[in-house]
């Protein structure tokens, strides 16, 4: 009886065990990817997405974790030791996530120094985590202190209009974020701290993983020149609507200067701006409206 008892306990388990994509943390991991492609932000393996798991998700999977060897991250995240982290995989294509999840993402743990990651799960086919993984790792440890660990996701995408804006423009914090900001009353409500802007960068390395962090300590939206945007934020929703929105201005901005030279004959005033705070239970970066 006792054999019996513990073959039907062990069935039951295998019965119950959860798949990792089945999990509602994985399928809104997947549907930013599927979003993003679907708006053309990820021509071939362009872009990246990573996600800190909340503790219950990581219980609710772990199962189906197998550990494998420890490899440099490239950077030090001791803040983040002990970590589990969604990302996507290096060289993948964001268009093949929805369809074949296993061999495209991954989940990695981060050692306890903080300097070393391991893949857990995923990548099935081989592979490595995105090469952006140092500017992710470090860009989430300084928005968790930041926010107090409530942000938990990167998203960096090759956003269209923002990258064209990056020939016109000067490369400069105030001129990026009043222009985006002019573009629809919502923007400025979206994004009230407004956007950093790095120069152009060799992508991947510690240069530009430090020079983002240093902007994403005041916002949540950084501009790579001639690259793409990176941006943070709590959840999948807040995330994906706040790069949607900056495109989207961005897309106004690049149509108004295609139909005027540059020109508007008019626009939202500062004035206009400082009287949303109030409805809107917002607060702008004042150094941009003077």
């Amino acid at each position: 009886m006792r054999s019996t008892d513990t073959k039907k306990k062990s069935y039951q388990k295998g019965v119950n065990k959860m798949k990792v994509t089945e999990a509602r943390f994985i399928q809104q991991f997947i549907r930013i990817c599927a979003n993003g492609y679907s708006k053309g932000w990820h021509e071939r393996n362009g872009g990246n997405l990573s996600y800190r798991m909340r503790p219950e998700e990581v219980d609710e999977v772990k199962e189906n974790f197998k550990e494998t060897t420890w490899q440099n991250i490239g950077a030090s995240v001791p803040t983040l030791a002990n970590e589990y982290f969604l990302v996507t995989g290096s060289g993948r294509y964001m268009m093949n996530v929805e369809t074949w999840p296993e061999e495209n993402i991954c989940i990695i743990k981060v050692d306890e120094t903080g300097t070393k990651f391991m893949i857990v799960w995923g990548l099935v086919a081989g592979g490595r985590p995105t090469s952006e993984l140092p500017s992710h790792l470090m860009n989430l440890a300084v928005v968790k202190a930041r926010t107090n660990g409530s942000y938990r996701i990167v998203y960096h995408a090759h956003c269209t209009n923002i990258i064209a804006l990056t020939f016109v423009l000067p490369l400069e914090d105030k001129v990026f974020t009043h222009e985006l900001w002019e573009m629809a009353t919502e923007c400025p409500i979206v994004f009230p701290a407004g956007v950093g802007v790095v120069p152009w960068m060799v992508p991947g390395g510690e240069e530009i993983a430090i020079a983002t962090s240093e902007l994403m300590k005041k916002y949540d939206i950084a501009i790579w020149a001639h690259h793409g945007i990176f941006v943070t934020g709590p959840d999948f929703d807040t995330t994906w609507g706040l790069i949607d929105t900056v495109e989207k201005s961005a897309e106004i901005l690049v149509k108004v200067y295609s139909m005027t030279g540059g020109k508007k004959t008019q626009t939202i005033t500062n004035d206009d701006f400082k009287k949303l705070e109030g409805p809107f239970n917002v607060k702008f970066n004042d150094e941009f409206l003077k």
